[in-house]
């Protein structure tokens, strides 16, 4: 025989104990959907995946841009380009390039294009850019800086302040022509390294005397306090332009800089062209290709 008012005050209980537990769980700022305890979540969090970079570590096409060293210079023959030879863009199987690591040798002539310039500095680079961009690349490479060091006089280099605005505005072109473009930003080689390197050849000191980086290698034999100071200014510019790629690059999601991996790099006389001891040798080029890959593919900048 059921006691009358049973179920009313049932009833009673559940909505008590209901109540209790919507306050705790108010207090103790539980997730009632699954995520951790003491985890906060509203409509108008980002997601992790809207928030992290966007990166695809293998692109399909790639464009090059910068100066002689993205063009081979000096790697096959005296004062001439070799392209082919290029870290980035090239053919030769010795150096295996970015593009044809990440793309094979078959794609990587196909979708793999040059637009360095010997000879470019920072200011040159929009309208390699505007060249690149008609094709539509999925990552562009950028080596840039060697030639606003690399001036008749240490007086003459490119100040800092004027390369960081150039520098910025050449990435606000791409980023207006190619808004979703990845862009790899390589470090300026150390020319001091590269002096110091290439002045025990003496057929290299002689090709030097033909204009090759003078701020840095005039005068190569020159150990006096005011030689030394000169290379060191050199030096100094060519680290603050280093910095300045990396903050400029910072700012760009879809940027990465090689994290002066090749300004780092201890270029010795096997990385260095039989023609002036200053330009990356084929094996150079085949270095900067494996710094530029790792830096490229990496889970993480």
């Amino acid at each position: 025989m059921r006691e009358r008012g049973t179920r009313p005050r049932a009833r009673l209980l559940w909505a008590t104990a209901a109540t209790a537990l919507l306050t705790l769980t108010a207090a103790t700022g539980c997730d009632t959907s699954g995520g951790a305890p003491g985890a906060k979540h509203t409509a108008a969090s980002p997601s992790p995946t809207r928030s992290a970079p966007l990166w695809n570590p293998h692109p399909e096409s790639i464009a090059a841009v910068g100066d002689s060293v993205t063009r081979g210079f000096d790697a096959c023959a005296v004062l001439s380009d070799c392209p082919e030879a290029s870290w980035a863009t090239g053919s030769d199987p010795r150096v295996r390039s970015l593009a044809v690591r990440l793309l094979g040798p078959r794609a990587a002539a196909e979708r793999g294009w040059n637009h360095a310039v010997t000879g470019a500095r920072v200011a040159d680079l929009p309208a390699q850019i505007g060249r690149a961009a008609v094709h539509s690349p999925e990552l562009v490479t950028v080596m840039i800086g060697a030639n606003d060091a690399c001036r008749a006089t240490a007086s003459s280099m490119t100040s800092v302040s004027a390369f960081r605005k150039r520098f910025q505005k050449a990435m606000t072109v791409l980023r207006t022509a190619l808004p979703r473009t990845q862009v790899y930003v390589s470090s300026v080689p150390d020319l001091l390294r590269l002096w110091s390197q290439g002045r025990a050849d003496p057929l290299g000191k002689e090709v030097w005397k033909l204009g090759i980086c003078p701020s840095m290698l005039r005068d190569a034999d020159d150990l006096t306090a005011s030689a030394e100071a000169r290379r060191g200014r050199v030096e100094k510019r060519v680290e603050a332009y280093n910095t300045v790629l990396r903050e400029v690059c910072a700012r760009d999601r879809r940027c990465r800089f090689d994290g002066n991996a090749v300004f780092d790099y201890r270029f010795g006389t096997g990385q260095l062209s039989q023609w002036d001891w200053f330009h990356p040798s084929v094996d150079g080029q085949s270095r900067l290709a494996e710094i530029a890959y790792r830096t490229v593919t990496a889970d993480s900048p």
